[in-house]
Order: structure tokens, then C-alpha cells, then sequence
């Protein structure tokens, strides 16, 4: 568990039109560049905030991130496009002038219905064992020490598969501090929180020699996460041209909540 004490209160604060991150959005590759997860988060939270009224909830996010958004204050511009039964949002994220991460919502308006439960073959799936049952961290190797998005605003456990080995493998993720200070941290996202860390869970090649990082990340839920845990069960394809994709299935304790789609970005290390 992360030792608040001795680190930044939250990943975000929010000072008048800029959003400022700590160093608890460090991500893997450089120090000052901030975790995949981290821009992501923030860009459903604006997604969120600009619905006038409540009964939405997200359906799908698709961020691009045009390049390593930095450890520096950031804004956003928002539009939205309202119909009756859904919302499309397009979020741009600015470092300065310069354009950092492009993202397109689709927010649905809820609908409560009651849905049949004896349709044959449709059992929803579970991510086991539930964090609860599960006692180690998830290590993922070669990924650096010190205050960062993975090893200090996150807590996490293994769930299936070696982490010290190459291939696929799920775990549980939570927030162990909050994402923005002084606002409430929504289940869409810690759902995309959690989502980006995908490549490097089922990571398929060595980072002390490759660079495997995501150009874009793309989360569809079917459904709200309920409580603090988000469950990602991962697997990478890599091919010696250069790219790659993970996919993602993302459960609760309940049971799946959506997938989630990564583009990855292959280099030698020099």
C-alpha cells in the first residue's frame, strides 16, 4: 500500500482553467512523462463533467496520445454533440499550445430494464481469485523504482499468470489515493485507470532492452464497475515491424465490465 505520507495528495489538482499533475502521474518510460492512465482518467472526468444533467454513463472512450503528455500543467477543450439516447464528446488535452492527447466519448443515457436469466449460454464471466484472495503485488519487471503512476498512486494484486515471465496474465488494480484532490473519483474512471495498464501486465517483451509503449487506448464498458477493484485479464501481440496490440477484459468482483484495446508503439532500447 502506497505511503501517502510521504507523497503528493493526489494525482491531479485543478488550479482555475489548469489541471496540474504530481509526480504520482510518473510513468515508465520517462520521468517526465506521465502514465498512460493518468491523461486517460482525466480526459473521462472532463467527458463526465460536461453532461448537464445527470442518467449518463460512459459507453466508450478512445484517447490518442499524440505524444508523451509531460509532468506539466495541462488544459482541455471540450465540445459536445446530444441526442436523445446518446452523447458524443471530443476532448483535446493541451500542454501549452501544443495539442498532447485527442479523445472521443460516447456517454449513453440509462435506461433501467429487466434483462431475462435463463438465456442459454450467457453466463456472465469472473475474474478469479477476487482481490481479496489474492496477497502479492503485482511486479512487472524492469519498470523503474520511485514515485510513479504503478508503484505509488496504485495498489495492485496478481491474479493469474507469472509476472516475472513473458505472456498473458491478469491482476487487480485500485487507486490507493485520489485521482483529482477535493473531487470524488468516478467507477468509469478507475475503470480507464486501470485499463491502460494492460501492455505492461502481459508484457511479451523485456523492458530493460524494448520500449512498448501505447499510442492510444480504447475502453467500451457494458456495464458501471462497482466498488474500488478493477480486474484486467491481458494478452500482447507484437510483430517485428514495430507494433503491437493488447487486448483487455476488465471485470469487478461482480464479473466483466467491458474490454479494453491498446495500439503499442515497439522499439529497441539504444
Amino acid at each position: 500500500m502506497t505511503n501517502q505520507a510521504s507523497h503528493p495528495a493526489a494525482v491531479y489538482s485543478r488550479q482555475g482553467e489548469l489541471w496540474h499533475p504530481s509526480a504520482l502521474s510518473r510513468g515508465p518510460w520517462d520521468p517526465r512523462a506521465q502514465h498512460g492512465g493518468a491523461p486517460c482518467a482525466l480526459i473521462v472526468h472532463v467527458a463526465e463533467q460536461a453532461m448537464a444533467e445527470p442518467g449518463w454513463q460512459l459507453g466508450r472512450v478512445t484517447v490518442e496520445l499524440v505524444r508523451p503528455v509531460p509532468v506539466m500543467p495541462l488544459r482541455t477543450q471540450c465540445s459536445v454533440q446530444t441526442s436523445r439516447t446518446t452523447a458524443r464528446l471530443s476532448i483535446d488535452l493541451f500542454d501549452g499550445d501544443t495539442l498532447v492527447a485527442r479523445a472521443h466519448a460516447l456517454m449513453l443515457r440509462q435506461q433501467a430494464m429487466t434483462l431475462p436469466t435463463d438465456v442459454p449460454g450467457w453466463t456472465p464471466a469472473r475474474l478469479l481469485p477476487l482481490p481479496g484472495d489474492c496477497s502479492e503485488r503485482l511486479r512487472i519487471p524492469g519498470l523503474p523504482d520511485g514515485v510513479s503512476f504503478y508503484g505509488s498512486a496504485v495498489e495492485t494484486r496478481n491474479a493469474q499468470g507469472d509476472p516475472s515471465r513473458p505472456g498473458g496474465g491478469a491482476a487487480w488494480f485500485r487507486l490507493a489515493v485520489p485521482f483529482i484532490d477535493g473531487t470524488a473519483t468516478s467507477p468509469a474512471m478507475r475503470a480507464v485507470a486501470a485499463a491502460d495498464f494492460g501492455n505492461g501486465l502481459s508484457w511479451v517483451l523485456p523492458a530493460e532492452r524494448y520500449v512498448f509503449a501505447n499510442a492510444d487506448l480504447s475502453l467500451h464498458l457494458h456495464r458501471q464497475p462497482q466498488g474500488e477493484w478493477i480486474g484486467l485479464q491481458s494478452q500482447t501481440q507484437a510483430d517485428a515491424s514495430g507494433a503491437g496490440t493488447t487486448l483487455s477484459q476488465l471485470f469487478d468482483e461482480r464479473g466483466s465490465i467491458g474490454v479494453a484495446v491498446q495500439t503499442l508503439v515497439l522499439r529497441q532500447r539504444g
